[in-house]
């Protein structure tokens, strides 16, 4: 029986108690679909401990740690040098997720745009990727995106992006990534997928967000790593590409964007 072609869940959520006593299955499942590796994802730098312990038991789990924005009010402020020290973990390979959200706590949104920035510094001072929550601040996100950059570039990925065609320019014209997440296999999401669509290939990811957003056959239920490869499949199709093709390069643009997890796997 021959293996599935080798993907990447560059977004999870493996501290979530919706996996609770569950991680050696949902991993063995993981690898089982062709999800060869797993960035999962802290949101709140006190949870960090508990983010990198996962990391640590499991040889294909990554982790990156930051302070979500729809928290930023109720957490204490990150600083860059607490950031920084995180990221001398071998296994630490992104800043975030952070960025913006109006949705839910637009009245938080000046402390939001203040972690960012602050995110933001830390990425470009560690050379990590930042990883990126927009919703429904659109124009704020791409104004600080593109203010920030020109005080020094960094490296970005739009992390389950679902935002406006013009917010995925606006990343895509400073070099920046995309991630289609489940969210692209609902048959309302049309739209997105043009997006997608129109974007170069070289710049996009897969991610999961699980146990949030489970694609399609599965939506409404708990989501888990294993499940991108149902995205994955979305986005061959909107590429016009076979499964494995699409598989080869996504994985080839998380090696490139998210170096560090790179290097520690060829070694």
């Amino acid at each position: 029986m021959s293996q599935p072609a080798q993907i990447v869940d560059s977004h999870c959520h493996l501290d979530s108690p919706d996996f609770d006593g569950e991680l050696d299955a949902i991993i063995a499942r993981a690898q089982d679909a062709g999800v060869a590796r797993m960035v999962t994802i802290c949101t709140k730098l006190r949870t960090e401990p508990a983010v990198r312990a996962i990391a640590e038991k499991y040889d294909p789990v990554f982790f990156a740690a930051g302070t979500h924005p729809m928290s930023a009010a109720d957490e204490p402020l990150a600083s860059v040098d607490e950031l920084i020290e995180i990221t001398k973990h071998p296994k630490m390979v992104g800043i975030g997720e952070t960025g913006l959200d109006y949705h839910y706590t637009a009245q938080s949104a000046d402390i939001q745009k203040k972690s960012l920035r602050i995110h933001i510094t830390a990425a470009r001072e560690a050379g990590l990727p930042l990883i990126v929550h927009a919703r429904a601040a659109d124009d704020d996100m791409a104004r600080i995106l593109a203010e920030e950059y020109q005080n020094g570039a960094y490296e970005c990925v739009m992390h389950c992006f679902s935002s406006s065609p013009e917010l995925g320019k606006a990343a895509l014209d400073l070099g920046f990534y995309l991630s289609m997440s489940g969210i692209a296999t609902f048959k309302k999401s049309q739209e997105l997928r043009d997006i997608f669509a129109s974007a170069p290939v070289e710049r996009i990811l897969v991610e999961t967000d699980s146990p949030y957003l489970a694609p399609m056959p599965h939506r409404g239920k708990r989501n888990e790593p294993a499940y991108s490869a149902h995205t994955a499949a979305i986005g061959a199709d909107v590429f016009g590409m076979d499964y494995a093709d699409f598989a080869r390069q996504t994985t080839q643009n998380f090696d490139r964007l998210f170096a560090k997890a790179a290097q520690w796997s060829a070694a």
